[in-house]
């Protein structure tokens, strides 16, 4: 298997970071002007204003565009050979063997020597053939690459359909006392228990037979970058609104209550100070609340969650000594930061409106568990979309949060 390329060397990579800088300096002249005006005639200008949103728009293209590159320098390429490869899975034979078989099953159906699994759906009598571990894990490399969730969370792979996982909800009680006195006994821990079940996820890509009769093609990296996107933007929606039925329990799905009403099982959140908006006055002052909502442990590794668009608003807000909230990154690789910490950007997290929880904050390490199944199974399907085939490609997939206390969000309201 070849190693994974890194983009933070590569001419693209420089010339995307140098995009970005160029636009973030242009767009903090240019809002610099916008915000005089304001301060000299209590509003600016519309052209002017109508400059700031261009220049913003050019700030987001060339962060995508960098996240792109970024993104593409940590996919992994597969190339399988006989020195560098994965152990073997197979009753039957060696890895090998193996990924031989499922080539043959793939190019022309012949199911010799793989594994086959019944039941992949409750509705039908349906079945399908677990893919080589090579292949599994070349899906859920890309995905991790790919899926901004999987790149901040925790991942875990398990061979049950529900994951269970004990957690303290109150620690150990803990005293003081002199050398030879009694020891009295201490409050026990409050445990709960949480359980993460595995939801189906599937796509069907499909294929001509003439380029699965390729000999240049390789199926498994074919099969892995077509299910990626599509594993990819349904994960993400999961993990962030998914109700939990029948999909992962995004982690704005719990009950959101104030941070001061918090309790274990709750999202704790901080309001924005105006009904759908950020406060009037001070508003970076509210982001810095969110920031000391989580306790002081969550916060080393704790970043910054929302969509494009919300960045877009924060990236405009200056601090007390009139410097910029918001940075882009200062090295390829890196990602941009706000008031210190990092911000993902996740087109699901919900735009900025009345009480919408558009910004999340905390350790998304420790708050937040993907759960996979192991096992990635292939049905091929050559009959319902002729003269193409199709490959009915699913795998399990479970998630929900694990520490209540590692991740806020702050909720857009006056209170």
């Amino acid at each position: 298997m070849k190693e994974t390329k890194t983009a933070s060397g590569t001419p693209e990579a420089r010339a995307a970071m140098h995009e970005m800088m160029a636009a973030f300096e242009a767009f903090k002249g240019a809002n610099d002007a916008r915000l005089d005006e304001i301060e000299r005639k209590a509003s600016a200008d519309a052209l002017l204003e109508e400059k700031v949103a261009r220049i913003d728009q050019a700030v987001s293209r060339a962060q995508a565009r960098l996240d792109r590159v970024v993104s593409e320098g940590r996919r992994p390429e597969l190339a399988v050979t006989p020195s560098v490869g994965f152990a073997a899975t197979s009753p039957n034979g060696g890895g090998l063997e193996e990924k031989s078989a499922f080539d043959g099953y793939l190019k022309t159906g012949q199911s010799f020597g793989l594994e086959l699994k019944a039941g992949l759906s409750t509705a039908s009598n349906s079945a399908g053939y677990v893919v080589p571990e090579q292949t599994e894990r070349a899906i859920e490399r890309r995905l991790m690459a790919g899926s901004p969730m999987r790149e901040i969370a925790s991942v875990r792979t398990v061979g049950a359909g529900v994951f269970r996982k004990p957690v303290s909800t109150a620690g150990l009680a803990a005293g003081w006392v002199a050398e030879t006195a009694a020891r009295p006994e201490t409050d026990p821990a409050t445990l709960a228990l949480l359980e993460f079940p595995s939801a189906d996820l599937y796509a069907s890509p499909a294929a001509t037979q003439s380029l699965l009769d390729d000999a240049l093609i390789d199926l498994d990296e074919w099969l892995a970058s077509e299910v990626e996107d599509a594993f990819a933007a349904q994960e993400t929606s999961a993990f962030v609104t998914g109700d939990g039925v029948n999909k992962p329990k995004g982690f704005l799905s719990y009950d959101i209550v104030a941070e001061a009403d918090h309790a274990w099982g709750e999202i704790g959140y901080v309001a924005s100070g105006a009904a759908g908006a950020f406060a009037p006055n001070s508003p970076t002052d509210r982001l810095i609340d969110l920031v000391y909502a989580p306790k002081a442990r969550y916060r080393p590794n704790a970043r910054f969650v929302m969509n494009r668009r919300t960045v877009s608003a924060v990236r405009k807000f200056k601090d007390s000594d009139g410097a910029y909230i918001w940075q882009p990154a200062q090295r390829p690789g890196e990602t941009a930061s706000l008031l210190g910490y990092a911000v993902t950007e996740i087109e699901t997290m919900p735009d900025i409106g009345a009480n919408a929880a558009a910004i999340a904050f905390g350790d998304f390490q420790r708050g937040y568990l993907i759960v996979d199944r192991a096992g990635v199974r292939v049905l091929r399907d050559p009959y319902s979309a002729k003269p193409y085939v199709l490959f009915y490609t699913t795998k399990r997939v479970g998630g929900g949060v694990q520490n209540f206390d590692a991740i806020k969000v702050m909720k857009f309201a006056a209170t």
